[in-house]
C-alpha cells in the first residue's frame, strides 16, 4: 500500500467540532429535555444538620397534598435497592456505604432524607417542604484535625474511627537525608475545598420499557458503565434489563463521575411505580450534594544543598474527605494521590509521605479535575520557589538543575510512580521562550521601580494519563478502569458506526474519535457516527475521567478500525480481482493502485451483505470488529506554566496579566480542541487559586451554597492565554497520545501562587494557602508590616 494512502489526513488537523452545530443552535439533548409529558418528579427533603440522629419523620401533610404520589423514607426502600460500598484492597482502609436515603442519622447538610414523588416538580417541592423531620443533634465533626483524634465522635457507624485511610510512602533515607541537608524549607500548606459548578447541574430520568419492564436511566453522568454495573447489583437486575445513557452533558469536571443517591432513588421508584420518574437539581442542591474537590492540609519540608540539588522531601497529608467514601472511588482517591504525586517531575532520592483521609460532616469529596495533583503541584512548586529564594537563584534555574532529564527516563519517583519519557525540561524551556522570560523579568523590574506589585510564577508538573490495568484510578479499587473497547462496523449502506464506553461532557470526543477512525479506516468524516455515553454500546465500559479518553478510546478505535480496514481490503480485492497489497483506501473509496478501478464503501458493503453471489459461501466477510485496548501502565503528560500577576495595593485583588502553558500531550489529535481544553483548565485553575472556596462553619453548616457566595471566574478574570505544544518523544501508547484534559487545572494554581509570592517578596511573604483571596492577602500584608 502506498505511503500516500496510509498517511493520516485528519489526526493533527484542527477539524471543526462535529458536535457544535447542534450545541450552538440549542439543539443539544440534555436530561431535562427528555422528560415525557406524563413523567413523575422527585424532590428531596435534605438534612439541615451537619450531624444528627433522625428521631422521626412526619409525612402526613406532604402525603395529603393533591398531586403527591408517594413520600418515601429509607425504610420504604429496603428490599427495593441495596446500599453499595466503595471497597478497596488497600491496607488501613475503612469502607463506608452509599445509601439511597439517610437511615438512622444524617452526616452532612444536604444529605437526602426523604423523597417526595409527585405529578410535577412544583408539587414535589411543595410536598418536600411539608415534611417534618425530628432531629436529635449530635456532636459536631467539622474540623478534620479534631475529627482525626482518637477520642473524636465517630461519624459513620460502620467504622471504628473517622480515619478512613492511613497510608505511607517511602524511598531512600528521608529522615537521614533531611537531617544532613545543608538547607531546608517547609511549612503548612492549605488547599481549600472546591465545588465543580458545571453549567448543567446533576439530573436523572428513569423510564420503563413497556412489556419487557427493562429500565433505562438517562443521567448527566461521566460514567454510565460504572453506574449501570452498580445499579444492576443494587437493584438485583441483569445487565440487559438496565441501560444507563449519558446524553449531552453540560460539563462534569469529575463531579459527575460517581454514583449518587438520587440515581438510586429514581431508578428504584421507577421500577416500583412502572412510570417515568426524574429529578433535576437546582443550583443550591448541586452545590450542597454534588461531591466537592480537594480540601487538604499538607505539612511539608524540602532539603537541598548549596548548589540547589534537591536531596529529600517529607510530608504529612491530612485530607478532609467529607462524610464518607464516594462510589466507586473511595476516600483514598484525592489524599493518596496528593502523596503519590508530591515528588513531581524532579530528581529526588529520598521521600517520605504519610497520608490520612478523615471523615467530617461535610459533603463527600470525589473526583475533581486534576485529582490530587493541583495540591501536590502547589506544595512542591512552592517549596522549589522557597528553595530558590533561600539560595538567591532564579526559580527557572533551580528547576533546570532538578527536573528529570531525557536520558534518565524511565524514572521511578518516591511513591513508586514511574514516569516514561516526557518533555519535563523541554516544556520549561518552551514556556520561557514563549513568554520571553528574560524580557518579562526586566519588565517586572521597571514596574516595581514604579511602585507596582508585579510577580512572576513558574510551575512544572507531571501526571499519569491514560492509566491502564496495572494501576486503578483509585488505589486498591477492585474495578477495571484500565481498558476501553471500540466496536466499529460498516453497515450495508457503507456507513460507519463506532461505539465506545467513554462519555463526553464537553471535550469534543465525537470529533477526535471520528478523526482517528477516519484515518485508520480510510473513511470520510461525514460517513462516521460515534456512539458514546451508552452502557449498551459495548460489553464493558466505564466512562470519561482521569485524562483517559484520547489514550484508551483512541487506542481501541485504532485497533478495531485496522481490523475492519483489513476486512474491507480483502473484500474489495476479491471484487476488483486484485491483490490485497495493491488496494488503497481513502476518503470512503477503495481502488487498485495506479488504475481507475475503484469501489465506494457503499458498493463494497452492498456486495458483502446483500449480493449473496459475489463471495464464496465459506469466505463471505463481515465488516465489523470489536477490540479492547489496555495501555497497562499509561503514560506521562507534563507541562510548565508561567504566570504574571499584579496585586492592587488598595483592594488586594489579584489580576492575572499573562499566562503561558507549554505542554507535552504527545501527538495532537485536534490542536483546536487541545487548546480549548488547556484554556478551560487554566480558567478553572485561576478560580482555584484566587476565588473558589466551599466554606463550612464549625457546626458543619455550609455558608457558600449559591453563586453569590461561591465565586467562580468570569471572562473578566481570564487573560489571553498562550499555549505552546511540545512533542518531546511519542509515548508507546497506540497513536502516541497522552491525556491532557486536567493539565490546566493542575499547573495554574501553583504558578499563580508563586507569582503572588514573588510580587510580595519585598515583604517576605510566602503564600501557603489557596485561594489567595483579598482578605487573606490583607491579613498577610498587615502581619508582615507589623513585623517590619
Amino acid at each position: 500500500m502506498s505511503e500516500a494512502a496510509t498517511r493520516p489526513k485528519h489526526v493533527g488537523s484542527a477539524v471543526r467540532r462535529v458536535e457544535d452545530p447542534r450545541l450552538l443552535a440549542g439543539q443539544g439533548s440534555y436530561v431535562a429535555d427528555l422528560f415525557p409529558a406524563d413523567a413523575l418528579h422527585v424532590a428531596f427533603r435534605r438534612s439541615e444538620h451537619g450531624h444528627a440522629r433522625i428521631r422521626g419523620v412526619d409525612a402526613a401533610a406532604a402525603a395529603a397534598l393533591p398531586g403527591v404520589i408517594a413520600v418515601v423514607t429509607a425504610a420504604e426502600l429496603d428490599g427495593l435497592v441495596r446500599p453499595v460500598r466503595a471497597t478497596s484492597r488497600m491496607a488501613n482502609y475503612q469502607a463506608t456505604a452509599t445509601r439511597p436515603l439517610a437511615a438512622g442519622k444524617v452526616r452532612y447538610v444536604g444529605e437526602p432524607v426523604v423523597a417526595v414523588l409527585a405529578e410535577s416538580r412544583y408539587i414535589a417541592e411543595d410536598g418536600a417542604e411539608l415534611v417534618e423531620i425530628d432531629y436529635d443533634p449530635l456532636p459536631d465533626i467539622a474540623d478534620p484535625e479534631a475529627a482525626a483524634q482518637p477520642d473524636a465522635p465517630v461519624l459513620n457507624p460502620e467504622t471504628s474511627s473517622n480515619i478512613l485511610v492511613d497510608r505511607s510512602f517511602s524511598r531512600g533515607e528521608p529522615e537521614a537525608a533531611m537531617a544532613a541537608a545543608p538547607h531546608r524549607v517547609g511549612g503548612r500548606f492549605r488547599f481549600h475545598r472546591k465545588a465543580p459548578i458545571a453549567m448543567e447541574p446533576r439530573a436523572c430520568l428513569a423510564t420503563i420499557e413497556r412489556g419487557r419492564g427493562a429500565l433505562t436511566l438517562h443521567s448527566a453522568t461521566q460514567i454510565p458503565g460504572i453506574i449501570r454495573d452498580a445499579l444492576a447489583d443494587a437493584l438485583d437486575l441483569p445487565g440487559h434489563a438496565l441501560r444507563v445513557v449519558a446524553p449531552d452533558v453540560g460539563g462534569g469536571f469529575g463531579g459527575k463521575a460517581s454514583l449518587y443517591a438520587e440515581e438510586m432513588v429514581v431508578a428504584a421508584l421507577a421500577r416500583r411505580h412502572g412510570r417515568a420518574i426524574g429529578w433535576v437539581a437546582d443550583r443550591m442542591e448541586d452545590i450542597l450534594s454534588t461531591s466537592h474537590g480537594f480540601d487538604e492540609i499538607v505539612d511539608a519540608e524540602l532539603g537541598f544543598d548549596a548548589d540547589g540539588r534537591l536531596l529529600a522531601l517529607r510530608a504529612d497529608i491530612l485530607g478532609d474527605i467529607g462524610a464518607a467514601s464516594i462510589y466507586p472511588w473511595t476516600a483514598a482517591l484525592e489524599p493518596v494521590q496528593v502523596a503519590s504525586f508530591l515528588p513531581g517531575p524532579y530528581r529526588l532520592a529520598s521521600y517520605r509521605g504519610h497520608v490520612r483521609a478523615v471523615a467530617t460532616s461535610k459533603a463527600p469529596t470525589g473526583p475533581y479535575r486534576g485529582v490530587g495533583r493541583p495540591i501536590s503541584t502547589f506544595v512542591m512548586e512552592r517549596l522549589v520557589d522557597m528553595a530558590a529564594h533561600r539560595l538567591g537563584l532564579d526559580p527557572v534555574e533551580l528547576r533546570r538543575r532538578n527536573l528529570i532529564k531525557a536520558e534518565e527516563f524511565p524514572y521511578k519517583i518516591g511513591s513508586g510512580i514511574i514516569w516514561d519519557r516526557s518533555g519535563f525540561q523541554e516544556c520549561l524551556e518552551s514556556a520561557c521562550a514563549t513568554i520571553d522570560y528574560a524580557a518579562l523579568r526586566r519588565e517586572q523590574e521597571v514596574a516595581r521601580a514604579a511602585g507596582r506589585w508585579i510577580g512572576i510564577g513558574v510551575a512544572s508538573y507531571a501526571e499519569l494519563t491514560g492509566i491502564g490495568s496495572r494501576i486503578s484510578a483509585a488505589p486498591g479499587m477492585p474495578i477495571n478502569t484500565g481498558t476501553e473497547t471500540a466496536d466499529i462496523s460498516i453497515d450495508s449502506t457503507g456507513a460507519v458506526t463506532a461505539k465506545f464506553g467513554v462519555a463526553s461532557h464537553g471535550q469534543g470526543l465525537e470529533t477526535t474519535l471520528t478523526q482517528i477512525v477516519a484515518d485508520e479506516l480510510g473513511a470520510r468524516l461525514a460517513d462516521i457516527r460515534i456512539v458514546q455515553g451508552d452502557s449498551a454500546a459495548v460489553p464493558h465500559g466505564t466512562g470519561t475521567y482521569a485524562s483517559r479518553s484520547a489514550v484508551l478510546a483512541g487506542g481501541a478505535a485504532t485497533l478495531s478500525a485496522r481490523v475492519v480496514r483489513q476486512k474491507l481490503v480483502a473484500a474489495a480485492a476479491h471484487l476488483l480481482e486484485a491483490s490485497e497489497a495493491d488496494i488503497e483506501v481513502e476518503e470512503g473509496r477503495v481502488r487498485v493502485a495506479g488504475t481507475d478501478r475503484e469501489l465506494t464503501f457503499r458498493e463494497v458493503a452492498r456486495a458483502v451483505y446483500s449480493e449473496m453471489g459475489r463471495f464464496p459461501r465459506d469466505t463471505r466477510p463481515d465488516l465489523s470488529a470489536s477490540e479492547t485496548y489496555d495501555p497497562y501502565f499509561g503514560t506521562t503528560a507534563s507541562a510548565t506554566h508561567i504566570a504574571m500577576v499584579e496585586i492592587d495595593p488598595g483592594t488586594f485583588s489579584v489580576r492575572v496579566l499573562r499566562h503561558v502553558v507549554a505542554e507535552d500531550c504527545g501527538r495532537l489529535i485536534n490542536p483546536m480542541i487541545v487548546d480549548g481544553q488547556v484554556h478551560g483548565g487554566v480558567a478553572q485553575g485561576i478560580g482555584a487559586a484566587l476565588l473558589e472556596e466551599v466554606i463550612y462553619d464549625e457546626r458543619g453548616q455550609i455558608v457558600t451554597a449559591n453563586l453569590v457566595d461561591y465565586l467562580v471566574p468570569t471572562a473578566a478574570e481570564i487573560p489571553s492565554l498562550e499555549v505552546a505544544h511540545v512533542e518531546s518523544e511519542l509515548p508507546a501508547t497506540i497513536g502516541g497520545y497522552r491525556g491532557m484534559g486536567e493539565g490546566g487545572t493542575i499547573g495554574a494554581p501553583a504558578a499563580i501562587a508563586n507569582a503572588v509570592s514573588d510580587a510580595l517578596a519585598p515583604l517576605g511573604i510566602e503564600i501557603a494557602e489557596l485561594p489567595v483571596t483579598p482578605e487573606r492577602l490583607f491579613r498577610l500584608i498587615q502581619a508582615a508590616r507589623t513585623q517590619i
